[in-house]
């Protein structure tokens, strides 16, 4: 089918659909039937498209992405050649955090759909031979979950489950300890009584929404397991597992002593018992047959020291690699990251998760847009430069998209991002009053957040909204516009504008994930060529005849002679690679 065959047109009306009987897709076996040997481990090579459903498509009118313009634009996914499916939190949530701040587990955002609509979903990719993985957020609850509301209203059961503490000073009104949360300020906020009187305070180590939990306690490690067979009893077939070095603290709360989360041990991190609830959660996986799979969203301080004691043979099965959401477009930061990574992986046994942008970081369009940094910058560094640097999005692009071809020739799993397949570079204009991520809110709007990296996505049309959303809602009323705004530059972006284009984004996508399928199924270890110039990395893998060339310099740069291009990410004639420029060769053939 074509990519953009389930596209209406941007006059069409597209009321929610319902969850029909379809003899084919009830015929689909959830979880889906694969087969014995390499194939019950797709995990470890697969190609997994990341969904934030509520920028995806919207398909009741009301400017949020739903279940339904999921279900919709399913076809779009597979004609693009990916795996599988994660999709971002799609739990019942006040949406303080994205969907991040659950307020049930078991139960779908009516701005979403329903539990229904969602089953169908998953037996619908499955008939398409694309598997569903979710996202699952175990360090912390809303606080409008059910157990945090009664552990406000005093139930000491209740409050068992997150960490409530007294507070320092005369009086308690000093936090607890110095700890800093995630989304800035502290971690700690103070409770009232029943009767108004200044209480304990409880721990977030993100938004004060999100109280974390105390996994000391066995009633939540049950919840969890709970929570986990509920979804793979109905198909889904793994997780993202959302802050998996949280979860545990170091017993009596002590002060970080300005320790960075990041780069120094914390005492609210990566502590040696977390590994107790991913060996649990492992053995309740190994149950189903097919086995259930978990990637982890791991931060651990010593990363190359402690990440791989979360990928051991009875833990999680990956864990994203995350330096290429930083590391500057230079050769030699470029081939370190890989190397690290891949060494990894060697002690580990566990593939390498490859990403180049989520929905917390800055869309590499942008990023490679601007003046690189000698290594590798940050979120926050990358933001800040806004106003004083303009971007390059040609520039951008072309970088991208070389990215792109470098990273699905690594060993691995490869990640795609909403709207990477399109070119989409952040929107960084978004006016203050639109934001909604909470970093905007707890900085006093000193940064501006992630939100322009989450804006809904444009599928057809000239305009916004892009054919996100119909122009009319079931009952004739106008559609609502996107919950961002979308920018007017993306009209020559949309799915349909580039659907049919052999330079487009979107082909280039299509037909790398389609070689990667035919040409690196099997192929075994990476290992570096000679290349001409320091600029230049050349790769190989084991048992295959194919050849990766990525030029990161300013110059061009000769290819082997006589090699045939099977795809690039841009022109490439004479034999000579242009500067951004990357490409699968054969030589010899």
């Amino acid at each position: 089918m074509s990519g953009v065959s389930t596209v209406p047109g941007p006059d069409a009306a597209r009321p929610t659909p319902e969850p029909t009987p379809d003899p084919a897709i009830d015929a689909a076996v959830a979880p889906l039937e694969v087969a014995p040997g390499a194939g019950r481990e797709w995990w470890r090579s697969a190609v997994v498209y990341q969904v934030v459903l509520r920028s995806f498509a919207d398909g009741d009118g009301d400017g949020v992405g739903d279940v339904a313009g999921l279900r919709s634009r399913l076809g779009h996914l597979h004609d693009l050649g990916v795996d599988a499916v994660w999709v971002n939190p799609w739990y019942a949530s006040p949406m303080v955090d994205a969907g991040y701040d659950v307020a049930d587990y078991r139960a779908i955002d009516p701005a979403y759909g329903t539990l229904e609509e969602a089953e169908a979903l998953v037996r619908e990719a499955h008939a398409l031979g694309m598997r569903v993985l979710l996202d699952v957020v175990p360090n912390h609850t809303s606080d409008q979950h059910a157990w945090f509301r009664a552990a406000l209203a005093g139930d000491e059961a209740a409050r068992a489950r997150y960490l409530f503490r007294p507070g320092r000073g005369a009086h308690g009104e000093l936090p607890p300890n110095d700890w800093e949360s995630c989304f800035r300020g502290p971690a700690w906020t103070r409770t009232r009584t029943p009767d108004g009187e200044p209480g304990e305070w409880y721990l977030h180590m993100f938004a004060p929404e999100q109280p974390d939990l105390d996994w000391s306690s066995r009633e939540v490690a049950e919840e969890m397991l709970d929570v986990l067979r509920f979804w793979f009893d109905r198909g889904v077939d793994g997780f993202r597992v959302d802050v998996a070095h949280g979860l545990v603290k170091a017993p009596g709360l002590p002060d970080a002593e300005g320790r960075d989360r990041r780069t120094q041990e914390h005492p609210g991190w990566d502590q040696d018992e977390v590994h107790d609830v991913w060996r649990e959660w492992r053995a309740l996986a190994d149950t189903y047959d097919p086995p259930r799979v978990f990637v982890a969203e791991a931060w651990p301080a010593r990363r190359t020291e402690r990440l791989p004691l979360y990928l051991r043979p009875d833990e999680l099965h990956t864990a994203f690699e995350f330096e290429p959401l930083h590391v500057a477009w230079r050769a030699r930061p470029w081939r370190d990251v890989v190397d690290r990574s891949l060494a990894m992986g060697e002690l580990t046994g566990a593939p390498c998760a490859w990403v180049l942008t989520n929905h917390d970081v800055v869309r590499q369009a942008t990023r490679y847009a601007r003046s690189q940094w000698e290594v590798k910058g940050t979120n926050e560094t990358e933001r800040a430069r806004w106003p004083t640097e303009v971007p390059d999005l040609a520039l951008g692009r072309r970088r991208a998209r070389a990215a792109v071809v470098l990273t699905a020739a690594l060993p691995g799993v490869l990640y795609v991002y909403l709207g990477e397949e399109l070119g989409l570079d952040e929107v960084e204009d978004i006016p203050a009053e639109r934001r909604v991520d909470p970093i905007h809110r707890r900085s006093g709007g000193t940064d501006p957040g992630r939100d322009g990296s989450r804006v809904p996505l444009p599928w057809s049309g000239d305009a916004p909204p892009f054919g996100f959303s119909p122009p009319m809602t079931a009952d004739g009323s106008p559609g609502a516009a996107p919950w961002l705004p979308q920018p007017a530059r993306w009209a020559a972006l949309t799915a349909q504008a580039q659907d049919g284009d052999p330079a487009s984004t979107l082909s280039l996508y299509r037909r790398l994930l389609a070689l990667r399928r035919e040409r690196l199924a099997g192929a075994g270890p990476l290992r570096w060529l000679d290349a001409p110039s320091p600029d230049v990395l050349a790769l190989a893998r084991e048992g295959t005849d194919l050849q990766c060339w990525v030029n990161l310099g300013d110059g061009p740069a000769a290819l082997p002679e006589g090699c045939r291009v099977l795809v690039s990410s841009g022109p490439v004639e004479g034999g000579v690679l242009p500067a951004d420029t990357a490409a699968w060769v054969v030589v010899g053939a």
